[in-house]
């Protein structure tokens, strides 16, 4: 059974992340996936044509947030692996994709397998319950915009990790530390509290990656620039993708008096483009890694467990052969 992280386990836990918080935003069924996770999802997809492998099955882990758009185009670039399922809405993404019965006048000659194939959302193998693992490996694991709202980020890449095949990958993006550093000045000058998490740079989650077990991980980023008319349309836009989860965030709710002055504090703070719309920056931080095959220790005397054997020797009969289809 894969790791599972334990908000309760404060070595793992990321340091000023409010678990709590988090999990009551992870519980929100969204309507819409955020339009700037499926903008970041668009630009992952595109990163797949970098990569050789052809997946037999892949996970899509917290889909309603990773992108309903951005799954459609995955689906689109493998579509004939089923998918599975995970993390925050997966039920609810379940209930939305599963498509309508038939009516009984188009059950004649209509075939299950034949619906799914023309399905947008492609073949749906299931729902992963926390704790729970696939059948069997998959071969890629998709976690669009799913970094930095990990609060044991440890545990949960060591838990992907564990759903892949030998050979399989993780396609991951998340939020890096230059976003929001212009609503952070504001917040500054005013003595107010971060609007938002720290969030961690993308040599360092390279460096976690080899930590849980991945190879050869592939990290990048990009700075996007948003501009909005209004301050009250960038915080409907913040809203959307997230909460404010920091630990020492306002503990309580302000009024209507504090948040014309934010407004305000907004609008005179945050820098403009030529033609008077306010500027906010969004870092973006990539990332995609193999699980390896198995190697064993080179010591005087090794023990190796009698799973872990097998699949090396598999591994050995195998050679010249690439399961995965060759990498990017």
């Amino acid at each position: 059974m894969a790791a599972v992280p334990s908000p309760s386990d404060d070595a793992e836990r990321v340091p000023g992340l409010d678990p709590l918080a988090l999990a009551r935003w992870h519980a929100r069924t969204p309507t819409n996936s955020p339009w700037l996770h499926e903008t970041v999802g668009a630009r992952m997809v595109q990163r797949l044509s970098w990569i050789k492998a052809q997946p037999r099955a892949w996970i899509h882990w917290s889909p309603l947030l990773g992108g309903e758009q951005a799954h459609q185009a995955v689906v689109q670039h493998y579509p004939q692996a089923p998918v599975w399922l995970a993390g925050e809405g997966a039920a609810a993404a379940w209930q939305r994709w599963q498509p309508a019965p038939p009516r009984w006048w188009q059950r004649w000659g209509r075939r299950a397998d034949r619906d799914a194939a023309a399905s947008p959302w492609g073949a749906l193998a299931g729902v992963l319950a926390p704790g729970e693992s696939p059948s069997a490996p998959v071969d890629m694991v998709w976690a669009n915009m799913a970094l930095h709202t990990q609060v044991a980020p440890r545990a949960r890449l060591r838990q992907w990790r564990d759903w892949l095949a030998v050979d399989g990958f993780l396609m991951v993006s998340g939020l890096g530390p230059d976003t929001l550093r212009e609503l952070r000045a504001v917040h500054a000058a005013h003595g107010w509290p971060d609007p938002a998490p720290a969030f961690v740079d993308m040599h360092d989650w390279g460096d976690l990656l080899v930590e849980t077990g991945f190879a050869e991980p592939v990290m990048d980023m990009e700075r996007l620039t948003l501009t909005y008319p209004s301050a009250e349309r960038l915080l409907a836009d913040l809203r959307a993708s997230g909460r404010n989860c920091r630990v020492d965030r306002f503990p309580g709710l302000r009024g209507r008096g504090w948040y014309a002055r934010w407004l305000q504090a907004v609008e005179q703070g945050l820098p403009r483009t030529p033609d008077g719309q306010l500027s906010l920056t969004i870092e973006v931080v990539y990332g995609h890694a193999w699980r390896p095959a198995p190697r064993a220790l080179v010591r005087g005397t090794t023990a190796v467990p009698l799973k872990q054997l097998r699949a090396m020797l598999q591994r050995s009969a195998g050679a010249g052969h690439d399961p995965a289809g060759g990498r990017g």
